[in-house]
């Protein structure tokens, strides 16, 4: 199996850092140019109808089949956040057939609504089912250190020797609870390449190691981070892409 390239980012719904401007269009121009053969998406919405009005080139369908364009053509869509005019969520864009999928709420009562998007994913030549988890964390610290657990208790019941790959924004940007992953049985592709986590919030200039991309049986090799233009102005976020093999 060749190695797979692998990006996260979050989307911010399709607007840029200040909410200013619809980008979605330019955002995707921009995914299409990595040409990843999988795509972690944060914060991508599922229906906004009140967006769909006042934005002439808002797309017709959910912005992650928008953004799967003609590339990726498997994609997986957990909603997490649901309100008057639409919902939004994690979704991963797959280039290899996504056999099944689960979205985990990991809300907390009341507070941010939260979810863990667990895809199983069938790749050419590979016996062995990949494991992906699309993450979107809290913001409150006691909120992440619950929904870390919660992970770690999927991660628990996956076959021990399949390939995982967990990525996306875990609002950690303390690192307090990157040692509860590394207790769960992975390592982070940024801290093993460069010693440390990869620097992604906010996009402009950035200074908070927020998102990740976190290993079990797969290796990385040549992680950035995309913060150039256009990157820096296509959301609050900069994403980050990994060459992995399994």
């Amino acid at each position: 199996m060749p190695a797979l390239n692998v990006l996260t980012v979050n989307v911010h719904m399709g607007f840029n850092l200040l909410n200013r401007r619809f980008i979605l269009p330019e955002l995707r121009d921009a995914i299409c140019e990595v040409s990843a053969d999988m795509v972690f998406l944060q914060e991508v919405l599922g229906e906004h109808a009140r967006h769909a009005k006042r934005h002439l080139n808002w797309p017709d369908g959910p912005q992650y089949e928008f953004l799967a364009n003609t590339i990726w053509t498997q994609f997986a869509y957990g909603r997490n956040a649901v309100y008057p005019h639409g919902h939004h969520g994690n979704a991963l864009l797959s280039k290899f057939p996504i056999l099944r999928y689960e979205n985990r709420d990991v809300s907390m009562d009341g507070h941010e609504e939260r979810g863990l998007l667990h895809s199983v994913v069938s790749l050419p030549g590979h016996t062995d089912e990949l494991h992906t988890i699309c993450v979107h964390l809290g913001l409150r610290e006691g909120h992440r250190q619950r929904q870390l657990g919660l992970l770690c208790g999927i991660i628990d019941t996956l076959p021990a020797d399949a390939p995982l790959i967990v990525a996306g924004d875990f609002n950690d940007w303390r690192a307090r609870g990157h040692s509860t992953m590394l207790a769960c049985g992975l390592h982070e592709v940024f801290e093993r390449a460069h010693g440390r986590l990869a620097r992604t919030f906010p996009a402009s200039w950035p200074l908070l190691p927020v998102d990740r991309i976190y290993l079990r049986n797969a290796t990385a090799r040549e992680p950035r981070v995309l913060s150039a233009r256009p990157w820096s102005h296509l959301s609050d976020h900069a994403p980050l892409i990994a060459e992995i093999t399994l």
